[in-house]
């Protein structure tokens, strides 16, 4: 299967299954597409009419260069990976990850909040240094010979339980000494009470910051607000610029997230590039469809050319050596992820928990407060066996929609939340994130392109 598209200037074919990237002239370009579903005879009466100074030897070579790249395995190669789908999905039987709900609190009272102002619609809490250090424990028991475990300090805001935090992380180091491991600790935060002690503690101990703002004034204050209405970007931006100036500009990322109320939300990306942040990223909201904020398939002519002129602005920037990286545009063409992690996608309830305040495990951060999936918890285990099932089976091709979508290697599936809120099955598809995400990897390779042609 093969993705011709042409953006920016670049007529671009993508081989989905082996994931090579070949940028071609108008001619190739015509004849690559139709390859397969027209003969070859036809396919050349119709290059030599459009194509007035076309000759046969021309497009003899063209179909002689496909044959070359076919039996090279870079052009129209078979999908080898169905039949192994599930077995991938069996080698992930250890678990590398969890996500510590240190706090069900939060200072703020975000608009589109799935964690319902941080207490995941149930009551507010701290996470103990016993719970939290049992949950360290259940990771290193049950993560087998695996040695780069990963833990994410999450909330609500983890900073208002920031004591728990360092001794967690205090005792991480011990566990790592004894049981040969090494944690990667990251930190999310809204940055409202982020000071000096904070900065200095998670620049020295934790691998990646996660800073949350939205963009411009205006668009961060409308949503992201303190439970008087009052906006936080003022309170923020600050701290963050501090934050970020004393980690050396590595290792963090500006995260957003844009809704109906700033569908040019490329201009959010690029305020957050102009006030000195290089790695930034920026989601579409996910919430009930009769939200004043909600995204829809209507909006989606300007949310895909909102991409495709941040990914233009970028390029122009690099070439001056004023870049900045923009999450999802984030690819690897010549050694990125595994085929395995390419099938399966994030490890959600198999690899990768959540642990609540009190200890409850659930599939990840976005499922914690849903009895439905209740894994169990720290202290006797994982209990319920058949929500793990269902993430199990989940890979590209439990999704029938993805069966001809050229994406699916760089998504994997999709979100597996995502599906579930929207269509009330982890197994179902977030239509409108799937089209969003195919316009970002079309955007990532274009840049690619323009890397490999000097950004010209």
């Amino acid at each position: 299967m093969i993705h011709a598209y042409k953006l920016n200037g670049y007529n671009i074919i993508l081989d989905v299954n082996s994931g090579c990237v070949h940028v071609v002239d108008e001619v190739a370009f015509d004849i690559i597409k139709d390859y397969e579903a027209k003969d070859k005879s036809q396919i050349a009466k119709e290059i030599k009419e459009h194509y007035k100074e076309i000759t046969d030897s021309d497009i003899n070579q063209v179909f002689e260069d496909i044959e070359e790249l076919k039996n090279q395995g870079k052009l129209f190669f078979e999908d080898k990976f169905k039949a192994l789908a599930s077995s991938f999905k069996k080698r992930q039987s250890v678990i590398k990850a969890l996500c510590l709900h240190v706090a069900h609190d939060c200072n703020l009272c975000c608009k589109y909040c799935f964690a319902g102002e941080g207490e995941y619609h149930g009551d507010r809490g701290l996470m103990s240094f016993e719970v939290g250090k049992k949950a360290l424990d259940f990771l290193v028991e049950n993560s087998g010979t695996r040695k780069n475990l990963e833990v994410d300090f999450f909330g609500g805001e983890p900073s208002l339980n920031f004591n728990v935090v360092k001794q967690l992380v205090e005792y991480g180091r011990t566990l790592e000494k004894e049981k040969d491991k090494n944690f990667r600790f990251t930190y999310t935060t809204n940055g409202v009470i982020v000071n000096d002690e904070i900065i200095d503690f998670c620049n020295k101990e934790m691998s990646n910051v996660v800073l949350s703002l939205d963009g411009r004034k205006e668009t961060n204050d409308r949503m992201r607000v303190f439970k008087n209405g009052m906006g936080s970007y003022d309170k923020i931006v600050d701290n963050f610029k501090r934050f970020v100036e004393k980690r050396g500009g590595k290792d963090y990322y500006i995260r957003g997230t844009y809704t109906a109320f700033n569908k040019d939300f490329s201009n959010d990306i690029i305020h957050m590039a102009d006030l000195g942040f290089k790695e930034i990223s920026i989601e579409p909201v996910v919430c009930d469809p009769k939200e004043p904020y909600a995204l829809s398939e209507k909006d989606l002519p300007i949310l895909l050319e909102q991409y495709e002129i941040l990914a233009k602005e970028m390029i122009k920037r690099n070439k001056k050596g004023e870049g900045f990286t923009f999450y999802h545009y984030m690819i690897d063409l010549d050694g990125g992820p595994c085929v395995v992690k390419r099938v399966s996608g994030c490890g959600v309830g198999t690899e990768y928990m959540a642990v609540t305040p009190n200890g409850d495990l659930y599939p990840c951060h976005q499922f914690a407060g849903d009895e439905n999936f209740l894994l169990g918890n720290v202290f006797e285990g994982v209990k319920n066996e058949k929500v793990c099932d269902q993430f199990k089976s989940c890979n590209i091709y439990s999704h029938s929609e993805c069966d001809d979508c050229f994406a699916r290697m760089y998504c994997s599936g999709g979100c597996a939340a995502n599906a579930y809120h929207s269509t009330g099955s982890v197994n179902g598809v977030y239509k409108l994130g799937c089209e969003l995400h195919k316009k970002r990897i079309e955007c990532a390779i274009m840049i690619k392109a323009a890397e490999a042609f000097g950004n010209d």
